[in-house]
């Protein structure tokens, strides 16, 4: 999530929560943004984001990473945020498609709702594209 917009712009589904999983959602997040030296980027304490891999491919990219201290969960409220939206709006909490329609479910969810049509109160009520289309408008 681009913390500027509330944009989703990496992400990847799997079984399980390991580093090649936040590897892929942060190479489709390089791939569509191309960002310069120096991004910050924060997560939590997962093992997944602590692992030597993750770590190489965040030096490949210049960039800082930032995680929260041991017990400091509002760090990363506005993307727990985001994912509790999605499993209660998508009802994921208990399964009812395989893995080919979740896939499909969360894209559609993530790539034409939550990024095109979801309006967010901190970005006064328009999605993260109005968003940063009216911020390019303004330069």
């Amino acid at each position: 999530m681009d913390l500027y917009s509330r944009k989703i712009v990496g992400w990847a589904l799997d079984e399980r929560l390991h580093t090649p999983l936040v590897t892929a959602a942060l190479e489709m997040a390089v791939e569509r943004r191309q960002p310069p030296p120096g991004l910050l980027h924060h997560s939590d304490r997962g093992s997944q984001y602590t692992s030597d891999v993750y770590k190489q491919a965040l030096l490949r990219l210049d960039a800082l990473q930032s995680m929260s201290g041991k017990g400091e969960c509002w760090d990363n409220a506005v993307q727990e945020s985001f994912f509790a939206t999605l499993k209660t709006e998508l009802e994921l909490y208990e399964p009812k498609w395989g893995r080919n329609q979740t896939r499909s479910e969360v894209f559609e969810w993530i790539e034409v709702f939550y990024n095109r049509q979801r309006r967010h109160s901190a970005l006064s009520y328009r999605s993260p594209v109005a968003f940063e289309e009216q911020a390019l408008n303004l330069n």
